[in-house]
């Protein structure tokens, strides 16, 4: 008979979990580079030292959350359970094979009812400051975009709101600029139903009161239904990410799913530029606005945005086939009729017009796209400079370089963070928590 291995699991041994814990697992190299001395301070306060029951040490309940992140635990009370028999998380916590580890209750009331809210901030700043300090962090070039996350809501419980529209970070710059052409023009100002007071708590923040209809989820209002293709619908988030070259996540601003990436682009924008050396920033079509590009090319930065389809009549001329001529303010059509300036809306639309006596009778009229009247319509916007820049910024070898390099950066973050961090489907502090603690 053969001599089958003997059962070892009731065998008495004496060993310690340091030499269990393999030399180049993830912990061991995240336990060599953190120090947590500031984090006793900064929670000191929170907690009661002089009476009371002893309380359980907070670097071990923010470890256990760090531990969700990095492995896509689902939830705390998996991660509970999965730390009682992983000896290198155990071995991450400093506890021995028979401690009891903290409730996973404890963690969760930890972080909801004693910690401050910006501790996930806070410890997210310090890691990218240590990266920073170690030279891991390149923020010369930085990549932005955004992605939905399913948010854990029932798309079938619902009720539509009428809310105020929100006014554009830009829209008061965007009307002294239309206001000063359209004096050129001999146009009455674009008056601003709003107060002027910027300091009024009161100041409506949807402009001239005008209001949209919401669909808000009765199961967890904070999110936003999000269309996916042309049938789907469901309730999501959006974490608007910027991350450097290396995969490094620089900042985060996690918005409801309805929300476009070009109006959540300026929190983001500012949060990182105001604490990195960018010179570059690539983006994708979402954010090819004027009002971006004006922005960052005014900050001195170089924005690296890709080809959008033309989305006009195929059998017309094109807009780059009209030849603007600046020392007049005009446009030259194709077949040399000029096209004046004639206004300005409060959307920052160019109106250039051309007159019918001109238009009446050419051949090309149905090919131009004239009204009835035999009358051109050309528009562009009034910040249409910017965009041109960036169109010449595209097809430059360097600008399509740093854009390819968007699928192994930006891309990446988003698809780790799904395949790996368990961020398919969550809520808003957990998709800010997630991407802050358990991303590069």
């Amino acid at each position: 008979m053969e001599d089958w291995r003997k059962d070892a699991r009731h065998e008495a041994i004496i060993v310690d979990l340091e030499a269990l814990v393999p030399k180049d697992h993830l912990l061991r190299k995240i336990e060599k580079v953190m120090d947590y001395e500031w984090l006793y301070e900064r929670l000191s306060p929170y907690y009661c030292h002089n009476n009371g029951r002893p309380g359980t040490d907070p670097v071990v309940l923010i470890k256990m959350v760090l531990i969700q992140h990095l492995f896509g635990i689902p939830s705390l009370r998996q991660t509970y359970q999965r730390i009682q028999d992983t000896i290198s998380y155990r071995w991450f916590l400093g506890y021995g094979l028979l401690d009891e580890i903290p409730h996973f209750a404890t963690v969760s009331y930890a972080f909801c009812k004693r910690f401050p809210e910006e501790l996930s901030s806070e410890i997210f700043e310090h890691i990218l400051n240590k990266a920073l300090n170690n030279r891991m962090v390149d923020p010369s070039t930085i990549f932005i975009d955004g992605t939905h996350i399913k948010a854990s809501a029932n798309k079938k419980k619902f009720r539509k709101e009428q809310v105020a529209k929100a006014a554009k970070v830009y829209s008061g710059q965007l009307r002294r600029e239309v206001n000063e052409e359209r004096e050129k023009l001999g146009k009455k100002p674009i008056e601003d139903d709003e107060t002027e007071n910027d300091d009024d708590e009161n100041r409506p923040q949807g402009g001239r009161g005008e209001t949209v209809e919401k669909t808000v989820s009765t199961t967890d209002p904070e999110c936003g239904m999000f269309v996916k293709g042309e049938h789907e619908r469901q309730f999501a988030y959006e974490a608007h990410t910027a991350c450097d070259k290396r995969g490094f996540v620089l900042g985060v601003e996690v918005t409801a799913g309805n929300v476009h990436d070009s109006v959540a682009w300026d929190k983001i924008y500012d949060n990182v530029t105001s604490k990195f050396d960018v010179q570059f920033m690539a983006m994708d079509a979402g954010y090819k606005t004027p009002w971006i590009a004006k922005k960052t090319i005014e900050d001195s930065k170089i924005p690296i945005l890709p080809y959008t389809r033309y989305t006009g009549k195929k059998d017309c001329y094109k807009p780059w086939e009209y030849t603007y001529d600046p020392a007049n303010d005009t446009y030259i059509c194709p077949r040399g009729g000029i096209l004046r300036h004639t206004t300005t809306d409060r959307e920052g639309k160019r109106t250039y017009r051309s007159t019918p006596a001109q238009c009446r009778d050419c051949p090309c009229k149905a090919k131009c796209g004239a009204n009835e009247k035999g009358q051109k319509l050309f528009t562009t916007h009034i910040w249409q400079e910017y965009l041109d820049i960036v169109e010449g910024i595209r097809k430059t070898d360097l600008g399509k370089r740093i854009y390819a390099q968007r699928k192994e950066t930006i891309e990446r973050v988003f698809a780790d963070a799904k395949e790996k961090h368990a961020m398919r489907y969550t809520g808003q502090s957990q998709i800010l928590c997630k991407l802050q603690l358990g991303c590069k």
